[in-house]
């Protein structure tokens, strides 16, 4: 805990909308500003070192992955000393309003990106499309985005109908199209799961020199809950901020899926699909001798049954 930053342990879990949005522009206010930016933005800075982490975040995002309620860069402002500039949106914007676009417009004129010797975006789906579009902002940023849109122009991904609502919001003006607007980034982290289709074609967009694309397959299309869950997510932006996220220290990170369930749940049901006993065989011994996991177990039990009656050969002990 960085000294001065105690009262940002407070739980704002349980608390109705408008007294959860006075108590964030409190505690903003109590260590650097609150800024509201019409009925469905608002922006909180917290002002520590030189290390700034922009998050892009939406208010039932913090209220379902926080216990306490608070945006998720608090906890590496309380734990690494970092400074913080979160934008919050009310439901999936996309960040695409004139009171947002004139914040960036007076932070990029007031000098403020040049204060911080490094400044990571972040964001995850529509967040993950505003954090690589409002990078644009800071030049020399490193960006890590999860599942981002590339753009939601209907002339350039009509293919994609997951937010029909947001045909007639422009993404062709300012901060618009999120791949280019990435070009003046020091370097950006795209993750995905090459499996989910329209994930993958936005990620395809994203194709630049300083791209990293990072290969999640089989993860599902709710990377940012899953990163949490196996507290890869935190070290990831962690890396980022002190400028050393590589593709290989990322797969280091990422073994973590080994224990995470909702993963080797996925891996099961991929593998019964394709009627894969062998492969399953081999899946839920594994699990089974490093985990407690009492349904991997039984699991196995039954395909050795399947194999003493001849169905297919169990995979050789070790």
């Amino acid at each position: 805990m960085q000294d001065g930053l105690e009262n940002l342990e407070e739980s704002l879990a349980g608390l109705p909308p408008e007294q959860w949005r006075q108590r964030m522009a409190a505690l903003a206010e109590q260590h650097g500003m609150f800024q509201s930016l019409g009925d469905r933005h608002f922006a909180t800075f917290i002002d520590q070192d030189n290390t700034l982490l922009v998050t892009f975040e939406t208010i039932q995002g913090i209220q379902n992955l926080s216990d306490q309620a608070q945006p998720l860069g608090f906890d590496l402002v309380r734990n690494l000393g970092w400074s913080h500039l979160c934008l919050v949106s009310d439901g999936d914007t996309w960040f695409r309003e004139e009171r947002v676009y004139g914040f960036f417009d007076q932070l990029i004129d007031d000098g403020f990106f040049e204060e911080f010797e490094k400044v990571v975006f972040y964001g995850a789906g529509p967040c993950g499309y505003s954090a690589a579009a409002f990078s644009v902002a800071a030049p020399g940023a490193t960006v890590v985005a999860i599942q981002p849109q590339a753009t939601l122009d209907p002339q350039m991904s009509e293919w994609d109908d997951r937010f029909v609502e947001m045909r007639n919001t422009s993404f062709t003006d300012r901060y618009g199209y999120a791949p280019e607007m990435l070009d003046a980034a020091d370097h950006a982290f795209v993750l995905y799961d090459p499996r989910e289709q329209l994930d993958a074609m936005h990620a395809t967009l994203f194709a630049r020199s300083n791209v990293t694309r990072l290969r999640l397959p089989d993860m599902g299309d709710t990377l940012q809950t899953r990163l949490i869950e196996m507290e890869a997510l935190y070290p990831i932006l962690s890396l980022a901020g002190a400028g050393k996220l590589t593709g290989q220290r990322f797969w280091q990170l990422y073994r973590a899926r080994r224990t995470n369930m909702a993963y080797l749940r996925r891996m099961v049901a991929k593998l019964d699909d394709q009627d894969r006993p062998y492969l399953m065989a081999l899946l839920c011994r594994n699990v089974a001798e490093r985990m407690r996991a009492p349904r991997f177990r039984r699991r196995y039990q039954k395909l050795e049954k399947r194999a003493a009656a001849g169905e297919f050969a169990m995979p050789p002990e070790h």
